[in-house]
């Protein structure tokens, strides 16, 4: 069985857990990882852009010239694609950029990355998240106590108002419920800063 120090937000050890190797132990299968990533990254595009093609595209109704003895090419129209203000071939047009991966595969894609956290020794298991000021200073501090330097996610098991203001203004910082907890998130921090009751959770839903 996996085991990891517990620690005090003062960075002492207070006790050791032991994990689950089903959860923390898996062999990291990177297709899976990677089909996960883009999937997350796809579900953030709004698929908004939009040109309009040459039937779009408003005016250009008469024919700029006539056909013959002007010693100007044919033109039928000042909308057409080869005109500035014309119409867009093949532009971007509104579309979902959604992508599907089964349960199983999501699954393990979080087993693979939670594995790797540990395995690199990127994984700090603290008791609480109980901090006793807003202040991003004191924030700061517990980091350094902590020895996190660098991108860290921080997740939480109960809802605390000072983490979420104190780590507001440290732009190297996420926070996120253990309920949605993601790889994305995960693949894009240096650290994972969980409490224990987030461990046990995810344990559960991973198990």
């Amino acid at each position: 069985m996996a085991k990891t120090k517990v620690l005090n937000l003062k960075g002492e050890q207070v006790k050791e857990l032991t994990l689950k190797d089903s959860v923390w132990k898996t062999e990291v299968n990177a297709p899976v990882v990677k089909d996960a990533i883009v999937l997350a990254q796809a579900s953030l595009r709004q698929g908004t852009a939009s040109t309009k093609t040459r039937s779009e595209v408003s005016g250009g109704g008469r024919k700029p010239w006539k056909q013959k003895g002007t010693g100007n090419a044919r033109q039928g129209s000042t909308r057409s694609p080869q005109w500035p203000g014309g119409g867009i071939v093949f532009g971007p047009k509104p579309r979902k950029y959604d992508l599907k991966q089964n349960r199983k595969e999501r699954r393990l894609a979080l087993r693979s990355v939670l594995s790797s956290k540990l395995q690199d020794k990127e994984l700090v298991v603290v008791e609480n998240l109980n901090l006793a000021t807003s202040k991003t200073r004191d924030f700061n501090a517990m980091l350094k106590n902590l020895k996190i330097d660098g991108k860290v996610l921080v997740v939480y098991g109960e809802e605390n108002e000072n983490l979420f203001l104190a780590a507001g203004n440290n732009n190297k910082v996420a926070v996120v419920a253990a309920n949605e907890i993601n790889v994305l998130d995960l693949v894009a921090t240096d650290y994972l800063l969980i409490d224990e009751s987030s461990v046990k959770k995810i344990e559960e839903v991973l198990n």
